[in-house]
Parts: C-alpha cells; sequence; structure tokens
C-alpha cells in the first residue's frame, strides 16, 4: 500500500536551504540531485532530471516565482527533478514554482502544465527524462548561454564554479546554446 503524501519525507532539505540561482535551473537541479546522491536517502535511480522545452524554445508554465497572478511564465527551457518511488505517488521537486515543495505529481502536472490542447502548436512541450546517477555523471556547462553578445551575464550566476564531469558523446537535448546533457542512448 502506497504512503500517503502525508507521510513522504523530502529528498533535499526545504526550499531555502537549497542551493539555488535563478534562471539556472538545470544546476539547481543538478545539485539537488548530488544532494540526494550524498545523503543515501533513496536509490538516485528512483529520480529524474527532465527537461521541458520544444523546437520554438517557448514553453509556458504557470504558477512560477517570476510569473504575475495566474499568468504562465514562458521560458526557453525548464529542468525539474521527478522522484518516482516505486509503487508510491510521484514528486516534483522545482525551485522556481510556488507551489509546494516538494509537490505531489499530479497537482503539478494540473497546475503548472495545464494542458496542451489548450495551448497554441508552438507551445506545446517535449520532454525529455534522465536518470539522476546519469545526469550527475554526464551534464556539464560552460555558462556561455547566459551571456549576450557582448560576453555579459543575462542573469547573475552561480557562486560556485561551472558544473564540469568526465562525461563524453555529449548532446544537446534542446537549443541551449552550450548547455550540454547525455549520450542519446541513455535518454530515458
Amino acid at each position: 500500500m502506497a504512503r500517503p503524501a502525508a507521510a513522504y519525507e523530502a529528498a533535499v532539505p526545504p526550499r531555502p536551504a537549497c542551493a539555488y540561482t535563478s534562471c539556472y535551473c538545470e544546476e539547481n537541479v543538478w545539485k539537488l540531485c548530488d544532494y540526494i546522491r550524498s545523503q543515501d536517502q533513496y536509490p538516485l535511480e528512483e529520480f529524474y532530471a527532465v527537461f521541458i522545452s520544444n523546437d520554438r524554445r517557448m514553453i509556458p508554465l504557470w504558477k512560477q516565482r517570476s510569473g504575475h497572478a495566474d499568468e504562465p511564465v514562458v521560458w526557453d527551457y525548464h529542468v525539474i527533478l521527478l522522484h518516482v518511488p516505486s509503487g508510491e505517488q510521484n514528486f516534483i521537486y522545482d525551485l522556481d514554482t510556488v507551489l509546494p515543495f516538494p509537490c505531489p505529481f499530479e497537482v503539478y502536472s494540473v497546475e503548472a502544465f495545464r494542458l496542451d490542447d489548450s495551448l497554441r502548436p508552438e507551445f506545446h512541450r517535449k520532454i525529455r527524462m534522465i536518470r539522476a546517477d546519469l545526469y550527475l555523471k554526464t551534464f556539464a556547462s560552460d555558462r556561455s548561454h547566459m551571456k549576450d553578445a557582448n560576453g555579459k551575464w543575462q542573469k547573475p550566476p552561480p557562486s560556485y564554479p561551472c558544473i564540469e564531469t568526465a562525461g563524453v558523446g555529449l548532446l544537446t537535448l534542446f537549443p541551449c546554446s552550450s548547455v550540454r546533457s547525455l549520450p542519446r542512448e541513455t535518454v530515458l
């Protein structure tokens, strides 16, 4: 029998205690995965980095901290963390949402995603899930996608060094400039 959501123990600290830099969601999720690995409370294989984008790099998400009232924020891409414990309710960890942290998947999907059927086709989402253990081994970013044509930061970068891994055969998940990710065969 599945544990009720109230009995779920979060895999990471409360939102204010998490490593977070606005507009660096892929690194925020990498840091969450790294924390989960270090705590060894849950099997890392139960977690997925979820990349959300589309060919036009315009995905609307509701219930985002940078949004206003019930208006969506349109990101070029967004990355969230999904926890899929076996036989239990799934949870989303999104440091950019105003929804609970973690948030039951059913709540997050209705509140933040809405239905693609109600969106214009150019806003339909493409989603790619990557197991957290693979994400930790192969994700890297030099953050150049966050600089303008003159080399100035569009948004201040995290205070820690760029994430570098020993991964080889990397591909770009979505057209996110230099954000690199996993070998095609490891994408779930």
